[in-house]
């Protein structure tokens, strides 16, 4: 069985107030089990979570080289209107 955390554990591990661990919760943000009206976290799941979040840094983000290139067109071209 998985050790099951308390909120004051979780935030202090992740460095946050117990305030916003309970907010979290209540947006379904971080994944937790609730026993009656006690809040638990198992300690493999909140494991999982935190490798979910984790980015990889800049290359987790394939850049379009055409952006880098050619910026987006804001206005018609001149050329393809007729003027009067």
């Amino acid at each position: 069985m998985d050790r099951l955390l308390k909120p004051d554990e979780i935030a202090e591990l992740l460095g946050v107030k117990p305030s916003t661990i309970y907010q979290w919760t209540h947006q379904g943000y971080i994944p937790h089990i609730k026993i009656r009206n006690l809040v638990r976290f198992r300690e493999k799941e909140i494991e999982k979570w935190l490798m979910k979040l984790t980015q990889r840094g800049r290359n987790s983000r394939k850049v379009d080289v055409r952006e880098l290139i050619e910026p987006p067109t804001i206005f018609p071209r001149l050329q393809d209107t007729k003027l009067g």
